[in-house]
Parts: C-alpha cells; structure tokens; sequence
C-alpha cells in the first residue's frame, strides 16, 4: 500500500472541484472495510480529489440483515468516524461514507452518513429517511428512521455539500430539501440491490435528481454480488461526467460552480416553480 501524507493538493478554483466516487463491498469484517476505505481514498487523493464519497452500510455490512449489524453499531464518536477522520486528516480530503450507528433506545440502529473534513472533523450527518421496505426487503424491521429536521451541510470550496442516502433517491423531495437548504453538490452512499431493471432505476433517478434541481449528484453504490456498482456524477445538465463499471474502483469527477450558474440561466427551473418544501 502506497501511504501518503502531508499536504497532497490544494483546491484549485480554475481547474474545478475533484469529486471522486469510490465503490466496493463492504462485508462483516470491519477491518478489512476500513482498508479497502484507505486504500481507495488515497487512489482518489492521488489523482486530485478533494472528496470522496463512499458506499451506504460502509462500515459493516452482511447479508441477509440480521442481529450482527446492532452488535456492529457505533456512535458517531466511534472508531470507524475516528478512523476517517485521521484518514481524511492523513490525506487532506473530505471523505463521506455510510455506517451503521447506535440509537437510545438501542432496539435498531440508525442508516446513518457522516462527513469528516481534512483537518479530521466530523462536520455532517445524516439518517437514512426513507427505509428500504421494496422490492422484497423490510430494512425497517432493522433500522429506525431519521429524524425530519434542517439539512446538515457543509462547504467544500465553492460548493455546499448536502447528503442523503440510497432510497431517498426516489423521494424527489429530499434532494429539494436539500438545494433549498443551499445545496448545489449531492452526495448519495447507496447499497443499491440488484434486480429486474434495478440498474436502470438508479442512473435514471440520479439523472433525474440532478437534472431538476440544476445540481452535482455523486452517488457511490456497493459492487456485486449485492448491488450494481455502476457509481456515477451527473451535472447539472444531467450529464454523466464520471462512472465506474461493477468492480472495485474509483473515479473523479471535475466540478466546476460556474457550470451550475450558467445551467441555471438557461435553464432557471428552480426560479421559475410555485411550489416550496416544508416539512409536514
């Protein structure tokens, strides 16, 4: 493994944003999850990437759901955050990944996203809002919902980052939410089942999510055997910019905040609706 430290690059407003989607599949040995996490996230620093986002249920992950994943949940000041963020501290960069998190009541566990800054600092979260009970699978026998309540966001450059989860995909609100909040890059950590037209669904609805709201989409999936892979950036125009096929692997994306304000002078569909979010 090639270790890299110190200071690897700076962002660069000219050249844009590098944006990198990292996928693989996270299994029961968190260990070698935080490994394949390092190892991808220094290939994404080396090629100039200032985040790089990871998969849903990043931190331990087993199939079928069953009583591993409470027994492998962990706060938010736990070891798999404390690791990312020395990572992130390591490398310089945003890293973003999903993890199975601890809850009061303790019963199930939350879906939960968090982000950790180059200096090493947890600086967002998120709670899965949409559990996956389609399609055959009832992950709300496991899993407890977040909380409606304002977006966590957080600047990377020119960008304000929002994030949300899998599922949510195809609740077109939550990305609303999200831009109204002041968004204009969407993170997406997914674990996204394979099945009958599934891969489909899931670059027509980031495509969809994107193309909208005038916004980035990165959305990173698990590889198979249980999800589809094909991770991808889409720009505001709706335009895949960066994807990766179904192995393990990472691609960069180079965003750019003046490609966001001249879509949204052609194109001022967020301007022009007469409709507003709130929650209900």
């Amino acid at each position: 493994m090639t270790l890299i430290s110190g200071p690897v690059h700076e962002i660069d407003q000219a050249a844009g944003l590098g944006v990198a989607i990292a996928q693989f599949a996270p299994g029961a040995d968190k260990g070698a999850n935080l490994a394949a996490i390092t190892r991808l996230a220094e290939r994404a620093a080396s090629r100039g990437a200032s985040i790089v986002v990871f998969p849903e249920y990043s931190s331990y992950f087993s199939d079928p759901f069953g009583d591993g994943f409470l027994e492998n949940a962990e706060p938010l000041d736990g070891p798999f955050v404390t690791a990312l963020g020395s990572l992130a501290a390591r490398l310089r960069i945003h890293v973003v990944a999903g993890m199975i998190e601890t809850t009061e009541a303790g019963e199930r566990f939350s879906n939960a996203v968090v982000a950790v800054s180059p200096t090493g600092e947890l600086v967002a979260s998120y709670r899965k809002l949409h559990l996956y009970d389609a399609f055959g699978s009832r992950e709300s026998d496991f899993v407890e919902p977040g909380v409606i309540e304002a977006p966590e966001t957080f600047a990377v450059g020119s960008f304000t980052v929002g994030l949300q989860t899998c599922y949510d995909i195809r609740f077109p609100e939550v990305s609303r939410r999200l831009v109204d909040a002041g968004a204009d890059l969407v993170l997406v950590p997914a674990e996204w089942v394979r099945g009958v037209l599934k891969e489909h669904h899931w670059r027509t609805l980031v495509t969809a999510r994107a193309l909208e709201n005038t916004i980035y989409v990165a959305a990173a999936d698990h590889t198979p055997p249980i999800g589809v892979g094909a991770s991808l950036v889409v720009d505001p125009m709706g335009v895949t910019i960066a994807s990766l096929a179904e192995n393990e692997d990472v691609a960069v994306a180079w965003i750019d905040r003046g490609r966001v304000d001249e879509v949204r002078r052609v194109n001022p569909a967020l301007a022009l609706r007469r409709f507003g979010t709130r929650e209900l």
